[in-house]
């Protein structure tokens, strides 16, 4: 599935760092930076990550052969049940990365929304409030960072809840 990027006059272009530290081992990144020029940058991973879970890719970005490369590809947008279980499943596999010791790279279109509701639920996953999660990926990545409102919705709701609630159809539909 192809994904589309919504841009409003309120958001910003892509963050100032191809990728940032969240928490220890775990990195949340995207397909595209500003220099501290101001230029438009591709991001290319290469072999600094042992796990690179992309959300939204595009050739020639990496990672490099022999890294491992889960893609779970989903929009920045409203998600179905499918696509939240493998949101959750994503997250999952981070977090056990993570605690193996693994350098993981979790990354979209930006680095803002997808990547951050994977790595907040990996965050949650461990243990971490969900406020706090919250609050690490946006103070670690960028203060745009989960501005996907219904991402936020997600987080608090609990992934579970939301994946049941989306895969309720109405009688008449």
């Amino acid at each position: 599935m192809k994904t589309r990027r919504k841009d409003g006059p309120d958001l910003p272009g892509p963050p100032e760092a191809p990728w940032n530290e969240v928490a220890p081992g775990l990195w949340m990144g995207g397909h595209y930076w500003h220099d501290p020029a101001g230029e438009l940058r591709f991001v290319c991973v290469g072999a600094e990550f042992d796990l690179v879970v992309s959300l939204y890719t595009a050739p020639g970005h990496g990672p490099a052969p022999g890294v491992e490369h889960l893609v779970a590809e989903v929009p920045d947008g409203p998600l179905d049940a499918e696509q939240l279980a493998a949101v959750q499943a994503a997250a999952e596999y981070t977090a056990t990365a993570v605690a193996a010791g693994r350098r993981v790279l979790v990354r979209c279109h930006s680095g803002y929304n997808r990547s951050g509701l994977v790595v907040a639920q990996a965050l949650i996953g461990v243990g971490t409030d969900t406020a706090e999660a919250i609050r690490r990926v946006r103070a670690r990545r960028s203060p745009w960072a989960l501005n996907n409102e219904l991402f936020v919705a997600y987080l608090e709701t609990g992934l579970d809840t939301a994946r049941l609630l989306s895969s309720l159809t109405a009688p008449w539909g």
